[in-house]
């Protein structure tokens, strides 16, 4: 069975049709628990994201920030397992029909084995990775395995990222290139700020892929703010947050992530 790279291109090219960036969820697989993260994804999707992000929950996140960091822990004393991502991706892909991505160190997918982990995330319909820390010149041998089980390759490119250093990763990249707006840990931010805008116009004048904006947003007026200028809007530590601040009360936990993609989801049609 091939990915869903072509279903990720498509859900990406109707909303630019509807003149609007798409919202991307993300949320650690494992958390709170395996089930209990599938049902949180769906009700990201009911409530109004196009794509979601299965976080690999990994015990040292260069990336991820304190609360992220805390929903890793809580997964990882749970004993989630990399099959245990790759069956939450496919859970999530059959019951909602959108595009799943896995977003993990390269460490995990290294040490599991590079054309298994590509083999078994297409199998169960997954759309592609996103590898924060896998530099392009030792990505081949993850794009090979990618392009040959039709899964998208997500690189990060950050405002530190120089133009030359742009053009070599979204030539490398597909799917869509992940922007990280500032330079630092995930986490919501009171401002966004100018450098996302700026990273996104000197990315979208190396590549035709949509460039979806990540770290920071938080709320419907960032979304808003960010929608303006970027193809997508990802938000994790927000969603993460909902189901932390629920205290284990899982239906709370589950309208508290469908209001936030609801609101978060008329953000990002608000800057048309």
């Amino acid at each position: 069975m091939a990915g869903n790279l072509e279903l990720l291109g498509s859900v990406l090219a109707s909303a630019k049709d509807e003149g609007r960036a798409a919202l991307v969820g993300y949320l650690p697989a494992g958390f709170p628990t395996v089930d209990g993260g599938v049902d949180a994804m769906t009700a990201m999707i009911e409530g109004g994201c196009d794509i979601v992000e299965v976080g690999l929950p990994h015990s040292d996140p260069v990336l991820d920030g304190p609360v992220i960091q805390t929903a890793d822990d809580i997964a990882l004393r749970g004993g989630v397992r990399i099959r245990d991502v790759i069956r939450t991706v496919g859970e999530v892909h059959a019951r909602t029909g959108a595009p799943i991505l896995c977003m993990t160190y390269w460490n995990p997918v290294d040490r599991y084995g590079v054309e298994r982990f590509a083999a078994d995330l297409a199998e169960v319909g997954g759309a592609g990775c996103i590898l924060p820390d896998l530099p392009v010149e030792e990505s081949e041998i993850w794009r090979k395995a990618a392009e040959q089980h039709g899964l998208a390759t997500v690189f990060v490119v950050a405002p530190s990222s120089r133009d030359e250093r742009l053009a070599k990763i979204t030539a490398a990249g597909s799917g869509f290139v992940y922007a990280a707006s500032l330079m630092g840990v995930t986490g919501t931010r009171e401002s966004v700020g100018q450098e996302a805008r700026a990273l996104v116009e000197r990315t979208r004048a190396t590549t035709s892929l949509p460039v979806c904006v990540g770290l920071g947003v938080s709320n419907a007026a960032q979304a808003t703010e960010v929608a303006a200028f970027a193809d997508g809007v990802i938000v994790g530590s927000a969603f993460v947050k909902r189901l932390l601040d629920a205290e284990g009360d899982g239906e709370a936990g589950l309208a508290g992530l469908r209001e936030l993609a609801g609101e978060l989801a008329e953000g990002v049609r608000a800057a048309r």
